[in-house]
């Protein structure tokens, strides 16, 4: 493989021999000064699809045509409506079409299927999480611990990493599981970490579980549509996952899930809602719930049409590129981002320290960078020429290069555009 060059022939080289090149002309760019923007935040919001205009046209237009019979006479009927996207999310996470079912939103499903796997009895209590989840997950953790009578200061436990490091060592990780032991409930992490796009080994993660009593389930709201997940191989238990950052779909859009095949049919108390009644007799409204046999027993409202609409557009995007070519595409884009900070930091003199894990295996498209002596002034700087990253408080600029929309021209162009920003703060 062609070594890394910070120049411009070798970005426009990388970007002519791209197989998914042309993905990058089905998004709406924001513009800056007449042009598009640098768009490195597909981590908090995709760029819209081109497509999504016409979808929920569709959607509005035989809402007028056929008010509710729109249930059964609209191209994509309303009814049936998330039927459509389940052989594309189980494709997108590594799934049997049973086992996964797009409904509400990620902590609305992270909380009802907390109902079903967080069973806390006698001495096994305990939630164990990576150190700073997202903040939603912390919340949803610590009230259902509270919904069970016990304490979140001393039930919920996060994997601390050691000291003078980031990112935890998966060792450590598989250690603090089986020093909890009978004690622990569940093990809940992110696929990738919000704040140090750290991608965690879930295979491992979900083994350990399972090897001291414990149910294993991931929040994939960074994972999905980044990496190459594999569910149903890997014994995942449950996991939940947003559809509006690598997932393009438009913000707060639906959301999904994932029970593993030996769960489904099996009894396990949920929240009941009409919608995961049994579809063959759902519309005889009867008072005894009868659950459907998939991961769609756990939804309880219908589908909500116009944010599907958006999602359907997306999903077709993922199927066309297939997830095992992004991920090719993710791991040489983000390294040749690595390669371009490297460079400038050289260049600059500036020390640049990117706390995400080197190794691709640990890592999606994000790239967590601390800018030592510059912090928030720095991001403030590129965001006025045109660069669109993100800021977490205290001290962190994420960044994300997206395989199905942005290049190995738009990496080189950053580049340049740090290096005059580091430049002019001396």
């Amino acid at each position: 493989m062609t070594a890394y060059q910070n120049t411009l022939d070798f970005a426009r080289s990388q970007d002519a021999a791209d197989p998914l090149k042309n993905f990058r002309t089905e998004f709406r760019f924001p513009q800056h000064d007449g042009r598009d923007v640098l768009y490195f935040t597909g981590n908090s919001l995709g760029l819209q699809p081109v497509g999504a205009t016409d979808a929920l046209k569709q959607e509005l237009d035989d809402w007028a045509t056929f008010g509710v019979e729109g249930h059964f006479r609209a191209k994509h009927p309303w009814y049936s409506y998330h039927e459509e996207l389940t052989p594309s999310l189980a494709r997108l996470v590594g799934a049997l079409p049973a086992e996964v079912v797009a409904m509400n939103q990620l902590t609305s499903n992270l909380h009802f299927l907390l109902v079903s796997f967080f069973r806390p009895h006698g001495k096994r209590r305990k939630i164990l999480t990576e150190t700073r989840p997202f903040p939603s997950d912390t919340y949803a953790f610590a009230s259902q611990i509270a919904f069970h009578g016990g304490d979140a200061a001393k039930d919920l436990i996060e994997v601390q990493p050691r000291e003078g490091e980031h990112t935890l060592r998966t060792e450590d990780i598989v250690a603090r599981i089986h020093e909890l032991g009978d004690e622990l409930a569940l093990v809940c992490f992110g696929g990738v970490n919000f704040y140090t796009g750290q991608a965690f080994d879930m295979a491992a993660i979900t083994k350990a579980a399972h090897a001291v009593g414990a149910v294993a389930g991931f929040d994939l709201a960074h994972a999905a549509g980044n990496l190459h997940l594999k569910l149903h191989d890997w014994d995942v238990d449950f996991a939940c996952w947003c559809s509006y950052k690598y997932l393009n779909s438009g913000p707060g859009s639906v959301a999904g899930a994932f029970v593993h095949q030996r769960h489904l049919g099996q009894g396990l108390p949920l929240f009941a809602g009409w919608w995961g009644h049994d579809k063959g007799e759902r519309f005889q409204m009867k008072r005894e719930f009868k659950a459907m046999p998939t991961a769609e027993a756990w939804q309880v409202s219908n589908a909500p049409v116009f944010t599907m609409a958006v999602h359907r557009v997306a999903l077709e995007q993922f199927d066309r590129a297939g997830i095992a070519n992004l991920r090719a595409k993710s791991e040489r884009l983000t390294g040749y981002l690595a390669f371009i900070i490297a460079e400038v930091a050289k260049a600059t003199k500036t020390d640049l320290e990117i706390i995400t894990p080197s190794d691709p295996a640990q890592r999606g498209c994000q790239l967590s960078i601390l800018a030592h002596g510059h912090g928030k002034a720095l991001f403030n700087r590129i965001t006025e020429r045109g660069v669109v990253a993100d800021w977490r408080e205290p001290n962190v600029i994420r960044m994300a290069p997206v395989p199905l929309y942005n290049s190995f021209l738009d990496v080189h162009r950053f580049g340049a555009i740090l290096t005059e920003c580091l430049a002019g703060s001396h």
